[in-house]
Protein backbone atom coordinates (compact mmCIF):
# COMPACT_ATOMS: atom_id res chain seq x y z
CA UNK A 1 0.00 0.00 0.00
CA UNK A 2 1.43 3.35 -1.05
CA UNK A 3 0.51 6.27 1.20
CA UNK A 4 1.42 9.92 0.92
CA UNK A 5 2.42 11.50 4.23
CA UNK A 6 0.87 14.95 4.43
CA UNK A 7 4.08 16.48 5.75
CA UNK A 8 7.58 17.40 4.70
CA UNK A 9 8.87 16.95 8.27
CA UNK A 10 11.79 14.51 8.00
CA UNK A 11 11.65 13.61 11.70
CA UNK A 12 7.98 12.61 11.46
CA UNK A 13 8.62 10.74 8.21
CA UNK A 14 11.46 8.71 9.76
CA UNK A 15 9.41 7.88 12.88
CA UNK A 16 6.34 6.85 10.90
CA UNK A 17 8.40 4.78 8.44
CA UNK A 18 9.95 2.92 11.40
CA UNK A 19 6.53 2.38 12.96
CA UNK A 20 5.06 1.11 9.67
CA UNK A 21 8.09 -0.96 8.62
CA UNK A 22 6.31 -4.30 9.04
CA UNK A 23 2.89 -3.18 7.77
CA UNK A 24 3.51 -3.40 4.03
CA UNK A 25 3.11 0.38 3.69
CA UNK A 26 5.31 2.53 1.48
CA UNK A 27 5.24 6.04 2.91
CA UNK A 28 6.14 8.91 0.57
CA UNK A 29 6.49 12.48 1.84
CA UNK A 30 4.26 14.96 0.03
CA UNK A 31 7.29 17.22 -0.41
CA UNK A 32 8.94 14.44 -2.48
CA UNK A 33 5.94 14.65 -4.84
CA UNK A 34 6.17 18.44 -5.14
CA UNK A 35 3.13 19.00 -2.92
CA UNK A 36 3.22 21.99 -0.58
CA UNK A 37 1.74 22.22 2.90
CA UNK A 38 -1.98 22.67 3.45
CA UNK A 39 -3.17 25.72 5.35
CA UNK A 40 -3.80 24.59 8.91
CA UNK A 41 -6.95 26.55 9.65
CA UNK A 42 -8.57 24.02 12.00
CA UNK A 43 -9.27 24.71 15.65
CA UNK A 44 -8.28 21.21 16.78
CA UNK A 45 -5.64 18.57 16.03
CA UNK A 46 -8.37 16.43 14.39
CA UNK A 47 -9.51 19.23 12.05
CA UNK A 48 -5.94 20.03 10.99
CA UNK A 49 -5.05 16.36 10.42
CA UNK A 50 -8.08 15.93 8.14
CA UNK A 51 -7.33 19.18 6.26
CA UNK A 52 -3.74 18.06 5.65
CA UNK A 53 -4.68 14.52 4.60
CA UNK A 54 -7.40 15.75 2.22
CA UNK A 55 -5.00 18.25 0.63
CA UNK A 56 -2.32 15.56 0.09
CA UNK A 57 -4.81 12.97 -1.24
CA UNK A 58 -6.32 15.49 -3.64
CA UNK A 59 -2.94 16.65 -4.96
CA UNK A 60 -1.40 13.15 -5.24
CA UNK A 61 -4.35 10.92 -6.12
CA UNK A 62 -3.08 8.53 -3.41
CA UNK A 63 -4.46 7.56 -0.01
CA UNK A 64 -3.02 10.01 2.53
CA UNK A 65 -1.90 9.89 6.14
CA UNK A 66 -1.65 13.10 8.12
CA UNK A 67 -0.25 13.63 11.56
CA UNK A 68 -1.18 16.72 13.51
CA UNK A 69 0.60 16.77 16.79
CA UNK A 70 1.88 19.13 19.39
CA UNK A 71 3.07 19.73 22.90
CA UNK A 72 0.48 20.83 25.47
CA UNK A 73 1.88 22.31 28.69
CA UNK A 74 -0.40 22.37 31.74
CA UNK A 75 1.01 25.59 33.24
CA UNK A 76 0.55 27.37 29.88
CA UNK A 77 -3.12 26.37 29.49
CA UNK A 78 -2.23 23.83 26.82
CA UNK A 79 0.15 26.06 24.84
CA UNK A 80 1.97 25.76 22.50
CA UNK A 81 -0.64 23.19 21.38
CA UNK A 82 -1.73 23.68 17.77
CA UNK A 83 1.05 26.26 17.32
CA UNK A 84 3.84 23.92 18.48
CA UNK A 85 5.76 23.93 15.20
CA UNK A 86 5.70 27.72 14.93
CA UNK A 87 5.59 28.74 18.60
CA UNK A 88 8.55 31.11 18.22
CA UNK A 89 7.26 32.53 14.92
CA UNK A 90 9.09 30.55 12.25
CA UNK A 91 7.63 27.16 11.25
CA UNK A 92 9.90 24.29 12.20
CA UNK A 93 12.56 26.26 14.13
CA UNK A 94 12.86 23.75 16.99
CA UNK A 95 15.72 25.53 18.76
CA UNK A 96 13.81 28.84 18.88
CA UNK A 97 10.61 27.08 19.97
CA UNK A 98 12.47 25.43 22.88
CA UNK A 99 14.02 28.77 23.91
CA UNK A 100 10.57 30.40 23.97
CA UNK A 101 9.04 27.49 25.90
CA UNK A 102 11.77 27.48 28.55
CA UNK A 103 11.45 31.26 28.91
CA UNK A 104 7.68 30.96 29.37
CA UNK A 105 8.22 28.39 32.14
CA UNK A 106 11.11 30.18 33.86
CA UNK A 107 10.67 29.98 37.64
CA UNK A 108 8.00 27.27 37.36
CA UNK A 109 8.83 24.49 39.85
CA UNK A 110 9.32 20.91 38.56
CA UNK A 111 6.00 19.70 40.00
CA UNK A 112 4.13 22.34 37.97
CA UNK A 113 5.82 21.56 34.63
CA UNK A 114 3.48 18.74 33.59
CA UNK A 115 2.87 18.38 29.87
CA UNK A 116 1.84 15.91 27.23
CA UNK A 117 2.56 15.31 23.59
CA UNK A 118 -0.64 14.78 21.60
CA UNK A 119 -0.86 13.10 18.20
CA UNK A 120 -3.86 12.80 15.90
CA UNK A 121 -3.49 10.63 12.80
CA UNK A 122 -6.02 10.87 9.97
CA UNK A 123 -6.05 8.35 7.14
CA UNK A 124 -8.07 9.13 4.02
CA UNK A 125 -8.49 6.38 1.43
CA UNK A 126 -9.10 9.06 -1.24
CA UNK A 127 -9.57 12.84 -1.35
CA UNK A 128 -13.34 12.64 -1.01
CA UNK A 129 -13.34 10.05 1.80
CA UNK A 130 -16.32 11.03 4.02
CA UNK A 131 -15.21 8.80 6.91
CA UNK A 132 -11.48 9.16 7.56
CA UNK A 133 -9.90 6.86 10.10
CA UNK A 134 -8.88 8.88 13.16
CA UNK A 135 -6.48 7.61 15.82
CA UNK A 136 -5.06 9.56 18.73
CA UNK A 137 -2.27 9.10 21.25
CA UNK A 138 -1.05 10.99 24.29
CA UNK A 139 2.31 10.82 26.09
CA UNK A 140 2.45 12.39 29.57
CA UNK A 141 5.63 13.82 30.99
CA UNK A 142 7.08 17.10 32.12
CA UNK A 143 9.23 19.90 30.77
CA UNK A 144 12.86 19.95 31.85
CA UNK A 145 14.66 23.18 32.74
CA UNK A 146 17.26 22.63 30.01
CA UNK A 147 17.72 20.44 26.95
CA UNK A 148 19.14 16.91 27.23
CA UNK A 149 20.08 14.50 24.47
CA UNK A 150 20.55 14.87 20.74
CA UNK A 151 18.07 12.37 19.27
CA UNK A 152 14.49 12.86 18.17
CA UNK A 153 13.17 16.16 16.90
CA UNK A 154 11.06 19.14 17.95
CA UNK A 155 10.65 19.49 21.72
CA UNK A 156 12.14 16.04 22.48
CA UNK A 157 15.25 17.45 24.28
CA UNK A 158 13.12 19.19 26.95
CA UNK A 159 10.38 16.55 27.38
CA UNK A 160 11.04 14.16 30.28
CA UNK A 161 9.58 10.67 30.10
CA UNK A 162 8.77 9.91 33.75
CA UNK A 163 9.00 6.11 33.41
CA UNK A 164 12.57 6.05 32.09
CA UNK A 165 13.85 9.30 33.61
CA UNK A 166 15.21 10.20 30.16
CA UNK A 167 14.33 13.03 27.83
CA UNK A 168 12.59 12.02 24.62
CA UNK A 169 15.84 12.97 22.85
CA UNK A 170 17.84 10.53 25.02
CA UNK A 171 15.60 7.53 24.29
CA UNK A 172 16.62 5.03 21.63
CA UNK A 173 14.24 5.37 18.63
CA UNK A 174 12.66 1.93 19.17
CA UNK A 175 12.08 2.64 22.87
CA UNK A 176 10.60 6.04 22.08
CA UNK A 177 8.31 4.63 19.38
CA UNK A 178 6.93 2.07 21.85
CA UNK A 179 5.68 4.74 24.29
CA UNK A 180 5.34 7.98 22.34
CA UNK A 181 2.14 9.77 21.37
CA UNK A 182 2.83 8.95 17.71
CA UNK A 183 3.56 5.31 18.48
CA UNK A 184 0.34 4.98 20.51
CA UNK A 185 -1.73 6.69 17.80
CA UNK A 186 -0.26 4.43 15.12
CA UNK A 187 -0.97 1.31 17.20
CA UNK A 188 -4.59 2.48 17.42
CA UNK A 189 -4.69 3.19 13.67
CA UNK A 190 -3.40 -0.30 12.92
CA UNK A 191 -6.15 -1.74 15.15
CA UNK A 192 -8.74 0.23 13.17
CA UNK A 193 -7.27 -1.00 9.87
CA UNK A 194 -7.15 -4.60 11.09
CA UNK A 195 -10.80 -4.33 12.13
CA UNK A 196 -11.73 -3.65 8.51
CA UNK A 197 -12.65 0.00 9.09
Amino acid sequence: MKLVLASGNRGKLAELRDLLADAGVELVAQSDLGIGDAEETGATFVENAILKARHAAHASGLPALADDSGLCVDALDGAPGLLSARYAGTHGDSAANIVRLLAALEGTPPDRRGAHFHCTLALLRHAGDPAPLIAEGRWRGRILESARGDGGHGYDPVFLDPASGLSAAELEPAAKNAISHRGLALTRLRELLAGGH
